[in-house]
């Protein structure tokens, strides 16, 4: 079974920012990064199949707003190169939580500098840049949300109400070192602030484009293909009833139980077979034993 073993996890690291180079998450010993092993963001982004599944759903969600998505349509290669993309954003998420404070600081500055080169004019006339504070603090809390739906969902629905506030509270310290401004901090500020910001939505043709690219993008290989297929249906079953229906989308309850029961058994499946993780790294760095 090792062989199988090993061949999963090796897809799985592939579709990572494990796959790139630059962060090294065994060393320094003993560095506790950011935030370390107690905080309850290690928990939510330690698991690869819910943060997947959170991913796709914040990318749908954030491509919602226009200004949002302008800087994404103008500046960024995803329409070519939708993977490569996905595992720089896999990256900067992994390192900042689970790397040591160089690597995380690092990665933020760099990001903090590509920002100021993101800004032109939206469809709409209006201006855009990725570095406007607001812009960045709907980005952040588009995607924190849907990563704490996600482990709810699939990984513990038990996770007590304080140890949810304490999470956003966490990561918020992510957007504020990147400029974001007025970040919400518990589970009740980022719910008003959701709801505050559906007036700034719009469903229109691209970010229709962008639901059309993640359907159609090819898997990075055979093996990968239905999981891929399935962690969409899983992202789309994440977002808010509101952000389904602008994009025109719907399950039926009895779809929503299969996709659900599917990746709840995918997710023992890749718990069972990841062993070399961004978390398990971490946690060899500080001398802690496997979860």
């Amino acid at each position: 079974m090792e062989w199988l073993r090993q061949r999963i996890e090796a897809q799985v690291l592939s579709l990572t920012g494990l796959a790139l180079p630059g962060v090294d998450y065994l060393n320094p010993p003993g560095d506790p990064g950011l935030f370390g092993p107690d905080a309850v963001c290690w928990r939510v982004h330690g698991d690869f199949t819910s943060m997947l599944a959170g991913g796709i759903a914040a990318l749908l969600l954030q491509a919602l707003h226009p200004l949002a998505l302008a800087g994404v349509w103008d500046h960024s290669s995803f329409r070519d190169d939708l993977l490569g993309r996905l595992r720089r954003t896999g990256q900067f998420i992994a390192s900042t939580i689970f790397g040591s404070r160089d690597d995380a600081e690092r990665l933020i500055e760099r990001v903090r500098h590509i920002h100021l080169a993101v800004h032109g004019q939206a469809e709409d006339g209006r201006r855009y840049a990725a570095s406007d504070p607001e812009l960045l603090t709907w980005v952040h809390v588009a995607e924190v949300s849907c990563f704490l739906q996600a482990h709810l969902r699939y990984l513990n629905p038990g996770l007590p109400g304080e140890a949810q506030d304490r999470y956003y509270a966490e990561v918020a310290d992510i957007a504020r070192r990147l400029g974001a401004s007025a970040v919400p901090a518990d589970r009740q500020a980022v719910a008003r602030y959701l709801e505050a910001s559906r007036g700034e939505l719009r469903c229109d043709q691209r970010a229709g484009e962008i639901l059309r690219i993640l359907r159609s993008a090819p898997a990075p290989s055979l093996l990968a293909r239905p999981f891929a297929a399935l962690m969409l249906q899983a992202g789309i079953d994440l977002l808010p009833h509101w952000a389904q229906q602008m994009f025109g989308l719907s399950m039926s309850p009895a779809r929503r139980w299969l996709v659900r029961t599917a990746v709840r058994l995918t997710a023992k499946l890749l718990r069972w077979a990841v062993r070399n993780g961004s978390v398990h790294r971490a946690r060899r760095r500080m001398g802690l034993p496997p979860r």
